[in-house]
C-alpha cells in the first residue's frame, strides 16, 4: 500500500497513520506492506514517525513529483496532497484506490480487504 496523506502531525492524518500502524499483524498476514507518503520534510517525517512508533516507511514528496504522478497532487489550497490509497500488486498493477478526506479508517481497512481478496 502506498498511502499519501496530507501532512505529518495533524489530526485527521495522525489518525490514519496510526490506524495503519495498528493493523500490522494483519498486513503481514495478508503479504501487505504499508509506506506512506506526503509533501512533508524528511525531518518532519521523522519526527512524525518517531511519536507514533510507525514500523513502516514514510516518504517524503517536497516537490509533490510522486503526488503529481498518482493524480494526487492539488493545484492550491490548504492541503497540498488529497487523501489516496494504493494498493499495488508484486507486479506492480494497482489493484485498487481508495479515497476518503474524512473516514481515516477507510484507507488502511479497504486496502486490507483488497488484499486478503487477490
Amino acid at each position: 500500500m502506498l498511502f499519501f496523506y496530507p501532512a505529518a502531525m495533524t489530526y485527521g492524518c495522525t489518525r490514519e497513520s496510526c490506524h495503519f500502524r495498528d493493523l500490522a499483524t494483519e498486513f503481514k498476514e495478508a503479504g501487505g506492506q504499508r509506506v506512506g507518503i506526503s509533501a512533508d520534510t524528511v525531518e518532519k517525517q521523522k519526527a512524525f514517525s518517531d511519536k507514533h512508533s510507525f514500523d513502516y516507511p514514510l516518504l517524503a514528496d517536497t516537490d509533490r513529483t510522486v503526488a503529481e504522478q498518482f493524480g494526487v497532487k492539488r493545484g492550491f489550497g490548504i492541503s497540498p496532497t488529497k487523501r489516496a490509497t494504493f494498493v499495488i500488486d508484486t507486479d506492480s498493477t494497482v489493484l485498487a484506490v481508495i479515497n476518503s478526506e474524512v473516514n481515516m479508517n477507510k484507507h488502511a481497512d479497504k486496502a486490507l480487504e483488497v488484499l486478503r481478496a487477490r
